[in-house]
């Protein structure tokens, strides 16, 4: 069977209530109902007993109406309910204008950093036919552009939203891993390889270590035989234990293969978190971060040590906890030297550079945030803490580099500068402002090192190939299947 973790739904159009009314149509259709009755706000809210600005709100879209509202407003512009909350629109002008309402408030138009254009009666019939037109060729061209990596960046806006809105703790999973933590006996303290082999021995598999795992994969399990197979001499990045446990993770959560990309991306965050759920279990890391709450001594490397885990496991696992149980809203990057972000997680708001699409893996980092000072800071031994002034709020971070595979990266979490209190670091005097999305901020080279060099230099750019090709094909994005069915027959029980 597959997964019955249930997941918050992805947020939806900012037109559309969680209800699932449609509250810029119902403003419209409202709209044409009462200039037809001849009636102004004033008048209609005189009939109600409402506010005209209360009216006004509704019917730009940007209020529901309570039922018994609706039914007022319903019976005085000589209409019905049923009719107010129709999905079509009552006519074309009215479409044109529920069109561009909708257009002006998706993250398509937010990146492009246009003003907004007042929808009203006064704006022409023939400006609102350009304007729709526009966004839809824009939003074709885009999406025509975006054809080969459009599916991941689609999956990860989803899942991240998903992540978002359930501040990133999924009970079901810690209560999953804490259940088999304790069907092996385990009541504290680092999750040993010893213990991390009981539970593959309670769950019935054997582990089998060889040198010559498929390249495409970092574990392999033979659920025929009941085997797991892991690599001797796996890249320092990857913890054997936790390879081991989000193979493990696959098993007890009931994966099956996935029926496209989003699946796959979902099934890795949730076999992630049931791992990290086991290395860093809810009651221990709870308690121990409530201590360094209480001792205003937070700090990811503390917690990092206290589980013999990595910093960047340990900072994911402080975005699990952190709002569910301290009460906490945070962010998390991981960004290449290059200034681009490979990971991202978000609940308190922060500003993350995004796409038309709202993704933000892939995109460029303002210079002026602690995960890009940090890779300039000579001190590698210890935290690098600031506070960084930006359109969103002010913002403390604290950051490390670690060297991957793939490079240099820096990893970092974030809180909204009401929350620096309860963390050590907060005395730092290092202290930044940063203007994105703005492009005179750091988009754009200063005036003066532009008029020397403009057009006097001509870089050999670094060809990101991975940014042309097409997904990788077959249900195991990446994975050579032929190549594994080749390894499981040369590799008898």
């Amino acid at each position: 069977m597959t997964s019955t973790t249930p997941h918050a739904p992805p947020r939806g159009d900012s037109g559309t209530q969680d209800d699932g009314v449609d509250v810029i149509s119902l403003g419209r259709r409202l709209r044409h109902a009462r200039k037809a009755k001849g009636l102004t706000l004033s008048a209609l809210g005189e009939l109600c007993g409402t506010a005209p600005s209360q009216l006004s709100l509704i019917e730009n879209g940007r209020r529901e109406p309570k039922l018994s509202l609706l039914k007022q407003l319903a019976a005085a512009v000589d209409s019905t309910t049923d009719e107010l909350l129709g999905s079509a629109p009552p006519t074309r002008r009215a479409a044109l204008e529920i069109a561009l309402e909708r257009a002006q408030r998706g993250p398509l138009y937010e990146s492009l950093g246009l003003p907004r254009v007042r929808v009203s009666s006064r704006l022409p019939t023939d400006v609102l036919e350009s304007l729709v037109g526009l966004q839809g060729e824009l939003e074709r061209r885009m999406e025509e552009q975006a054809a080969t990596p459009e599916e991941a960046r689609r999956a990860n806006t989803e899942l991240r939203a998903e992540m978002r809105d359930c501040n990133n703790y999924y009970p079901e999973l810690e209560g999953q891993a804490q259940e088999l933590l304790d069907a092996v006996g385990h009541r504290d303290g680092p999750l040993s390889h010893h213990v991390a082999a009981d539970l593959a021995d309670h769950l019935g598999f054997r582990l089998r270590f060889v040198s010559n795992l498929p390249h495409s994969t970092r574990s392999l399990t033979d659920l025929k035989n009941r085997r797991i197979f892991l690599t001797h001499g796996g890249q320092v990045e990857h913890d054997p234990r936790s390879v081991l446990l989000q193979a493990l993770g696959h098993y007890v959560l009931g994966h099956q293969t996935p029926r496209d990309y989003s699946e796959f991306l979902r099934q890795r965050v949730y076999t992630n978190y049931f791992a990290a759920a086991l290395l860093m279990p809810q009651r221990q890391t709870v308690d121990f971060l409530q201590r360094a709450k209480a001792a205003r001594q937070l700090a990811i490397e503390d917690l990092r040590d206290a589980f013999a885990v990595s910093y960047e496991s340990a900072a994911h696992r402080f975005t699990n906890l952190a709002t569910e149980h301290l009460g906490l809203t945070t962010h998390f990057q991981k960004v290449h030297a290059s200034g681009i972000i490979h990971k991202a997680y978000e609940n308190d708001g922060v500003n993350f550079p995004s796409d038309h699409l709202g993704a933000i893996e892939g995109q460029t980092i303002c210079r002026s945030w602690t995960s890009r000072v940090v890779f300039d800071v000579p001190d590698k031994f210890r935290a690098y803490e600031q506070y960084t002034d930006t359109v969103a709020g002010t913002f403390w971070c604290t950051a490390r580099t670690e060297r991957h595979s793939a490079g240099l990266f820096s990893l970092s979490i974030g809180v909204p500068f009401e929350h620096v209190r309860w963390f050590r670091g907060r005395d730092t005097t290092e202290r930044n402002q940063s203007r994105c999305p703005d492009d005179s901020c750091c988009r754009r080279p200063p005036e003066g090192l532009a008029a020397a060099w403009e057009g006097q230099a001509w870089p050999a750019a670094r060809a990101n190939t991975h940014l042309l090709a097409a997904m990788p094909s077959g249900a195991f994005p990446g994975v050579d299947e032929t190549e594994m069915y080749r390894f499981l027959e040369a590799h008898p029980d």
